[in-house]
């Protein structure tokens, strides 16, 4: 296969959780979750150049690694690795998705980079060869090849496409700071878990997703006690009119659900005010 000089651009798209259950801690020291899943259109983009003299990564954002670290990169290297070609590659990547903010930006990249260099080289691999290297790169990457709402089971390789979200918009305000997920779950004990619902994988693929009722995340707990903030974004969602808020994944980042647009652009609009927040009016991918 012969790979000549061109060049692509990706969206890479963000995600909220709607329903975070942890089941139960693993040996291996990772978390069992239960997790609905779905991509709004907040978008980082990726620019990637084939053939340049050497390989570079370069991302708008300070805190993204530039190195092979980063996860954008990995993934290009484990897909030319499968493939047996040996490429140089210049990727740039303007970050819109805040980082470390519960919102998957990073797992997205990986995503896009495997499947736009997928379809750019005549799609030589299956879909279940990139959800692999999905596999390899991440928890939340599988679900990015698939980017249709999922409910994802244990660390987030079971997935099931899930039909019955309705059309939304969403309010997105990360409150300015960064969260470890990883601190998160060593923090978290399932003596916290808020989630007293019974669910299964089944559960939101037999029925329609209830926003007064099912929307809940376990690891809200343990973030809002270190960033009291995050309710106070909740708070102020809610007063704006949100159908529902909550925080995304580990957080910080809060998302409000509106039925109407106009609605939640009246929302954007008055907490796009609010000194240190980063406010981003979007849809549910539905």
């Amino acid at each position: 296969m012969k790979v000549n000089m061109r060049q692509m651009k990706l969206l890479a798209p963000a995600k909220v959780n709607l329903f975070l259950n942890v089941v139960g801690k693993r040996p291996d020291g990772y978390h069992d979750l239960l997790s609905l899943m779905s991509c709004v259109s907040l978008y980082d983009v990726l620019t990637v150049t084939f053939g340049p003299p050497y390989s570079s990564v370069v991302c708008s954002h300070k805190d993204v690694p530039e190195d092979d670290t980063n996860l954008a990169a990995k993934a290009a290297a484990l897909f030319l690795r499968r493939l047996g070609k040996k490429v140089h590659l210049k990727i740039k990547i303007d970050k819109s998705i805040p980082v470390a903010a519960g919102l998957g930006g990073g797992s997205s990249d990986a995503a896009a980079m495997l499947t736009g260099m997928n379809s750019n080289l005549n799609f030589p691999f299956s879909k279940s060869q990139l959800m692999s290297m999905a596999e390899e790169l991440g928890a939340d990457v599988p679900f990015f090849i698939i980017s249709k709402p999922c409910i994802a089971q244990g660390i987030g390789y079971k997935l099931k496409v899930c039909n019955n979200l309705d059309p939304m918009s969403v309010v997105l305000v990360n409150p300015g700071f960064e969260v470890s997920t990883a601190e998160v779950y060593r923090k978290f004990k399932l003596s916290l878990t808020k989630c007293k619902k019974v669910y299964n994988l089944s559960t939101f693929a037999d029925r329609e997703f209830n926003v007064l009722e099912d929307l809940c995340n376990d690891l809200e707990t343990v973030t809002i006690n270190d960033f009291p903030e995050i309710e106070t974004v909740k708070e102020e969602l809610l007063k704006q009119g949100a159908a529902g808020a909550l925080m995304s994944g580990s957080g910080p980042t809060v998302f409000g659900l509106f039925f109407k647009r106009a609605e939640a652009k009246k929302a954007f609009n008055e907490l796009s005010k609010k000194e240190g927040w980063k406010t981003y009016l979007a849809e549910l991918l539905v």
